[in-house]
């Protein structure tokens, strides 16, 4: 039986005009080598143009649906204009590409963004079965992989994103930063074209959503693991392998060489696109002209191919490359030549591998590029001549043509300085630059790209992978008894577990949800809510001493119980002359690590790196555990790395402790402990059949279930609240806790 595939991309394979036509690319013709025995290929994209009327919509679907194996995503002209041409092209495009000073943010395009991925995510889901395989593609789409495991997580997802990942600090600029990336993250393999962008996205996630990673893998906080890998896309060479060996080729290729006869032929072909760096590569053929003192003997052929020219930027980068050309080949023309030809159009393709094959040099240097196929067909053309390629060290392909010379860009003579020495290159050594190069372009090209990205995706697991119950049983246990007035107590770990975490940890008092929350639960008397944090009494008390609820300070070293407002200390036969010791270690770790700092409690030292560099952060604290271990091995001290933290308190004290201590005052039917450090896992140890744990977030735990974060730690009492009493929450209405 056939893998379904579900492929989703921006646009279909075909163009819908009065006609429906076949559409060429790198992703058709990968997609188009894929066995029908193996796999059964389904299509869903934009077909392109507004078709509002509905039956129209319906004729077209079925002629897509039934003749090319295509699911239609309408849209509206709206929709296109702030989707695509808007958010996609004006605010994504450019940032993903290093040049953030033409990036522009409009909410309204937002608002588009958000609502076609839907669109796209609802269409799939009305087909897709689990277990099947959804291949997402592109960053017109990034949120469309976390819609689809939303509700449809036995789905395997894989995302491809086709153009760079730049670095963090780049992608921090987009106002929807957060969003986009944990879109992504809703895939189970995310690929790129090269190393260096795993690199940054991983940087990425870190720094954005605080998420840590192996090499490869990154876990989410509800268990889900997203696996990244490298897959650089390749041509489409049978197509021009069969080109070269056609009878149209070898006479527009003789014509070609007839016509340029007596010059060395230079190349350009790219889109009209400022990330292609062609005002730069200008600069460096104005200064090699300089040089040049017969220059009857070159030819510069620029073959510009239209694009998004309804874009104002597009459109002057189009006027200023024609008057630039213009000035040069006015000031370098002889008599007989003028240095450069342009070309502003497509190129048939028997033609294009005509120019590829015939030219001396192919000149590409784009300024960033995810891949760039330019320069691989380039060298596919060069099977019976041996020319140069000259390649922008910032194109992703310059990690497999690494034969080729590689040049800045940016640097306008060393480029000008690359193509005098790449004109003097001797028959023999471009043919052994070439031979490895063109080998593994046709060997590794766009089918076994697609056949490699699937079959790793086959290979991964859906779904949610933990060893942790489904929270949906807690859930049921809580309510149930709830609903029978049973006694229940609920232990909440405060910063990370109820409330959420802040970088000032002085800014972290309780929300209008947390309180409301407290509300709630104060209103059933078989249920005793107990906040354990490792803040001091003094904090708790100005947080919650008016709500008659219990506090467990500074990890168990003090408590106050429900209905009473005396703090009682658990700690008092504890010594902690030990702090004198490491006090000024901390301090030294403090001076060495900006953005961090140290709080000292009674009970307890506390190293935070909450502000630092995060991976910079996370060393330091693994030095400072180290160098802290060896210093107190025959101290009475636990040392913990908590959320961000590294903490030195008394061995005696402990969150397990302080809970057996209340509840070996008062029995109770079923109790419930929530945290998300280390410094809640004695609390997890306690061994009861009417014992539920709870981790918030995603690291190892003894708890028996997890959730997401503190929000879905609210919504999940709120709930086994409603169920337990709905009529209550009819009357008064469902709160607002987040």
């Amino acid at each position: 039986m056939p893998t379904t595939i579900i492929n989703v991309s921006n646009r279909l394979p075909v163009t819908v005009g009065e006609q429906i036509t076949k559409s060429s690319g790198g992703l058709v013709a990968a997609l188009e080598g894929l066995s029908a025995d193996d796999y059964n290929l389904k299509w869903f994209g934009w077909p392109g143009g507004a078709i509002v009327d509905a039956a129209r919509q319906r004729k077209v679907q079925e002629i897509l649906t039934e003749d090319h194996g295509c699911i239609p995503v309408f849209l509206s002209d709206d929709e296109v204009a702030g989707h695509y041409e808007g958010f996609s092209n004006s605010s994504l495009w450019p940032l993903l590409h290093y040049m953030a000073n033409y990036m522009r943010y409009d909410p309204a395009w937002w608002d588009y963004y958000q609502t076609v991925n839907q669109r796209f995510a609802d269409k799939v889901l009305q087909t897709a079965k689990p277990g099947d395989l959804v291949w997402v593609h592109d960053y017109q789409l990034m949120l469309v992989p976390a819609m689809l495991r939303e509700r449809m997580p036995d789905l395997k997802i894989g995302f491809f994103l086709h153009t760079p990942f730049p670095s963090f600090e780049i992608f921090r600029c987009h106002p929807k930063r957060r969003e986009l990336i944990a879109g992504m993250l809703g895939a189970n393999l995310i690929g790129f074209h090269t190393f260096g962008y795993v690199r940054h996205f991983r940087s990425t996630v870190l720094r954005l959503l605080g998420l840590e990673s192996e090499i490869t893998r990154i876990r989410s906080y509800d268990g889900h693991t997203s696996v990244m890998g490298v897959f650089p896309i390749g041509i489409n060479a049978a197509k021009f392998a069969e080109a070269l060996d056609s009878p149209e080729f070898t006479k527009r290729r003789l014509e070609l060489e007839t016509s340029y006869a007596g010059k060395r032929v230079v190349l350009s072909v790219e889109r009209m696109d400022y990330t292609k760096g062609i005002l730069h590569r200008l600069d460096a053929i104005e200064r090699f002209l300089e040089e040049l003192e017969d220059r009857d003997s070159i030819k510069f052929v620029f073959v510009s191919v239209p694009s998004r020219e309804e874009v104002e930027e597009y459109k002057e980068l189009r006027a200023e490359m024609e008057a630039r050309i213009g000035r040069i080949n006015g000031q370098y023309s002889t008599l007989s030549s003028s240095p450069i030809r342009f070309i502003h159009a497509s190129v048939n393709f028997t033609d294009l591998c005509a120019l590829y094959s015939t030219a001396d040099v192919g000149m590409v240097t784009p300024l960033i590029d995810g891949m760039n196929l330019v320069a691989k067909e380039y060298i596919a053309c060069q099977r019976d001549r041996h020319g140069v390629l000259i390649l922008s060290e910032f194109a992703g392909a310059a990690e497999e043509l690494s034969n080729a010379t590689l040049v800045n860009p940016y640097d306008a003579q060393a480029v000008a300085e690359s193509l005098t020495a790449a004109l003097a290159i001797p028959e023999e050594e471009r043919r052994a630059c070439n031979e490895p190069m063109r080998d593994r372009v046709m060997k590794y090209d766009a089918q076994h790209w697609a056949r490699t990205f699937i079959e790793q995706l086959a290979g991964t697991v859906a779904g949610t992978v933990t060893m942790f119950d489904r929270p949906e049983k807690a859930a049921q246990l809580l309510s149930d008894a709830f609903s029978d007035s049973k006694r229940v107590a609920l232990f909440l770990d405060y910063d990370g577990t109820l409330r959420e975490i802040e970088r000032d940890p002085r800014a972290a008092k309780p929300t209008p949800e947390v309180l409301q929350l407290l509300h709630l639960l104060d209103q059933h008397e078989n249920i005793d809510v107990t906040i354990i944090s490792g803040r001091t009494s003094a904090d708790l008390e100005a947080w919650f001493g008016e709500h008659d609820i219990g506090l467990i300070a500074e990890h168990g070293a003090a408590a106050r119980r429900a209905g009473t407002r005396a703090w009682e200390q658990l700690d008092r036969n504890i010594s902690y002359r030990w702090k004198d010791e490491i006090r000024d270690v901390l301090r030294l770790y403090e001076q060495s690590t900006p953005g961090s700092f140290v709080e000292e409690k009674r009970t307890s030292l506390v190293w935070h790196h909450r502000k630092t560099d995060p991976e910079f952060g996370t060393w330091k604290a693994h030095e400072l555990m180290h160098e802290l271990g060896t210093m107190l091995v025959n101290e009475p001290v636990k040392i913990r790395h908590g959320r961000k933290i590294v903490e030195v308190t008394a061995e005696q004290v402990s969150k397990g402790g302080a809970v057996r201590r209340l509840l070996s005052q008062k029995p109770y039917d079923l109790v419930l402990c929530a945290g998300d450090d280390q410094t809640d896992e004695s609390m997890f140890e306690i061994e009861s059949p009417s014992f539920v744990s709870i981790k918030v977030g995603n690291e190892p735990s003894r708890a028996a279930y997890r959730l997401r974060d503190p929000a879905a730690l609210r919504k999940f009492l709120v709930d086994a609240l409603s169920a337990a009493s709905p009529a209550a929450f009819e009357h008064e209405g469902t709160p607002a806790v987040a």
